[in-house]
């Protein structure tokens, strides 16, 4: 017997690392046709592109146009679509101070006194939010539409005659949801493109609100 050691005994098959690679492709294969590999997640955004900065562009021109008063930049191409909005809110509101005035004439002798009363609380309060508008209309460079041929038109709520008090609470029942449904979208529809004029429709809202629950329980009772 020779003293020489037998040579190790040599795989002829693929390596392990082979094996691995392959496995991995395969993986890949099957993921691919089950509708595609998972995207990595986008690297989040540096905290540089995050910072608050102020547009010192419409700073610089805010020096300038000082026959605009309030009327900055800031409101953009927004201004003349909220005069208008605002407008036509300023009908709605002088339209309902009209309705609940002539509610609380014509209501009066009838079985309940005290709400003929409160329609003449709800004339006043709505006859205030006209003058506010109005106001507001006028800070932002606009001119409030008091035209009394287009009042009914551009109002949101309509006139009414009824003379029995049931259906006077009910129509101005109606007006009053017309008109939070209206305020509502409105505050949708301004956001952050004027803060000042959201904030006055957000009040105004507040108090229509006050207003249907009180017609909803009296027509309850």
């Amino acid at each position: 017997m020779s003293g020489q050691l037998p040579e190790p005994h040599r795989n002829s098959g693929p390596s392990n690392n082979a094996v691995h690679a392959r496995a991995i492709a395969q993986d890949e294969a099957t993921a691919a046709a089950k509708g595609g590999l998972e995207k990595e997640p986008a690297p989040a955004k540096s905290k540089a592109a995050q910072r608050l900065v102020l547009n010192l562009k419409a700073i610089e021109e805010a020096k300038r146009g000082l026959d605009q008063g309030a009327v900055t930049p800031h409101y953009g191409p927004w201004r003349n679509d909220i005069i208008e909005l605002l407008n036509d809110s300023l009908a709605t509101e002088l339209i309902c101070s009209l309705r609940y005035r002539r509610h609380h004439f014509t209501a009066e002798g009838l079985s309940s006194p005290k709400i003929a009363e409160e329609f003449l609380v709800h004339a006043n309060e709505e006859m205030a939010h006209a003058d506010m508008i109005a106001k507001r209309i006028v800070e932002l460079g606009g001119m409030p539409d008091f035209a009394p041929d287009s009042l009914t038109r551009r109002s949101h709520a309509g006139y009414d005659e009824s003379k029995d008090l049931k259906s006077m609470i009910t129509a101005n029942l109606i007006a009053e949801r017309v008109a939070i449904e209206s305020y509502s979208q409105m505050i949708a529809l301004i956001g952050d493109k004027d803060s000042t004029t959201r904030r006055l429709i957000e009040e105004i809202l507040a108090v229509e609100q006050s207003h249907a629950e009180e017609l909803r329980d009296w027509l309850a009772n």
